[in-house]
């Protein structure tokens, strides 16, 4: 959609409430799903912090900024785009055009993973279909010990995936596809765990505008969403040990189809799980031998 015009805004100090009110009624009114919480986000990033609990009043040059970040959000830019960073449970990201951003319903996933990586010492991890490494450095994040794997081929999204990856020498940036028979292959039946958040939305969902700012192919799965999910359930298969886990965020229509894949590709004890609003959102299952 295209935004309105910025207001002028008077080059006079504006009144933080004041502010917040006319951002919330605006980017409400053009059906951005949070409204009040992002325009909280977009003045917070416009003063460095929080100074707007203490500011009586925004400067002039302030507030203009204001206005302008304002009106890309209202032309449903994501928010994450016009701050440079998403917030990915215990990681601040960074993110913009060319990269998907990540969403908090895969944070259920990182969830599931550290559960079963409890008390492995130095376990080996493959984060397919990367993107910005929310997965990967989640995990090397919070299981100190952690060796892993981040592999993706877009080379728009790699440059975000490096960057994001460069503070973090137990994570190795791997550029290949990840539904290549050939990946990793020098990993094959070693891999503890095999993550991948890959394209799985079917074609020609309706989607929210935000995600006309997200890489296509990081977003639609084929006509089913699960074309990319097929394959790199194949590969997941070959890298895991006997007794290692995959875990595969799909389309929360497609639990059942998803477990069916799983078992197709040879692994066992296929299970659905729920994301934090509680919509089948991942399926995980084992390699028995």
């Amino acid at each position: 959609m295209t935004a309105p015009a910025v207001p002028a805004v008077p080059a006079v100090p504006a009144v933080p409430a004041v502010l917040l009110r006319t951002a919330e009624r605006e980017l409400a009114g053009a059906g951005v799903a949070s409204p009040r919480q992002d325009a909280e986000a977009l003045l917070d990033h416009v003063l460095g912090g929080t100074a707007r609990f203490t500011l009586t009043a925004v400067p002039p040059e302030d507030s203009a900024r204001y206005r302008d970040l304002v009106h890309r959000r209202v032309g449903r830019e994501p928010l994450q785009h016009i701050l440079g960073v998403a917030g990915f449970r215990r990681l601040t990201l960074a993110v913009g055009p060319g990269v998907f951003v990540p969403r908090p319903e895969t944070e259920s996933l990182v969830g599931w993973a550290l559960s079963l990586l409890a008390g492995r010492s130095a376990p080996l991890v493959v984060d397919l279909c990367a993107g910005t490494g929310a997965i990967g450095l989640a995990v090397a994040a919070e299981h100190p010990g952690a060796r892993v794997h981040a592999v993706e081929l877009d080379g728009a999204a790699l440059g975000w995936l490096r960057r994001n990856a460069a503070a973090w020498p137990e994570v190795s940036v791997v550029r290949v596809d990840a539904t290549d028979p050939a990946t990793l292959r020098e990993l094959d039946g070693t891999v503890d765990l095999v993550l991948a958040n890959p394209p799985y939305v079917p074609d020609g969902t309706p989607v929210p505008p935000e995600v006309d700012h997200d890489p296509a192919i990081a977003v639609w799965g084929g006509p089913d969403g699960l074309t990319t999910v097929r394959k790199v359930s194949v590969r997941a298969a070959a890298l895991l040990r006997p007794g290692g886990w995959f875990g595969v965020e799909h389309d929360e229509t497609r639990g059942a189809e998803a477990r069916a894949i799983l078992a197709a590709a040879g692994l066992v004890a296929a299970r659905t799980h729920a994301d934090l609003a509680g919509r089948p959102r991942f399926s995980t299952a084992r390699r028995e031998r």
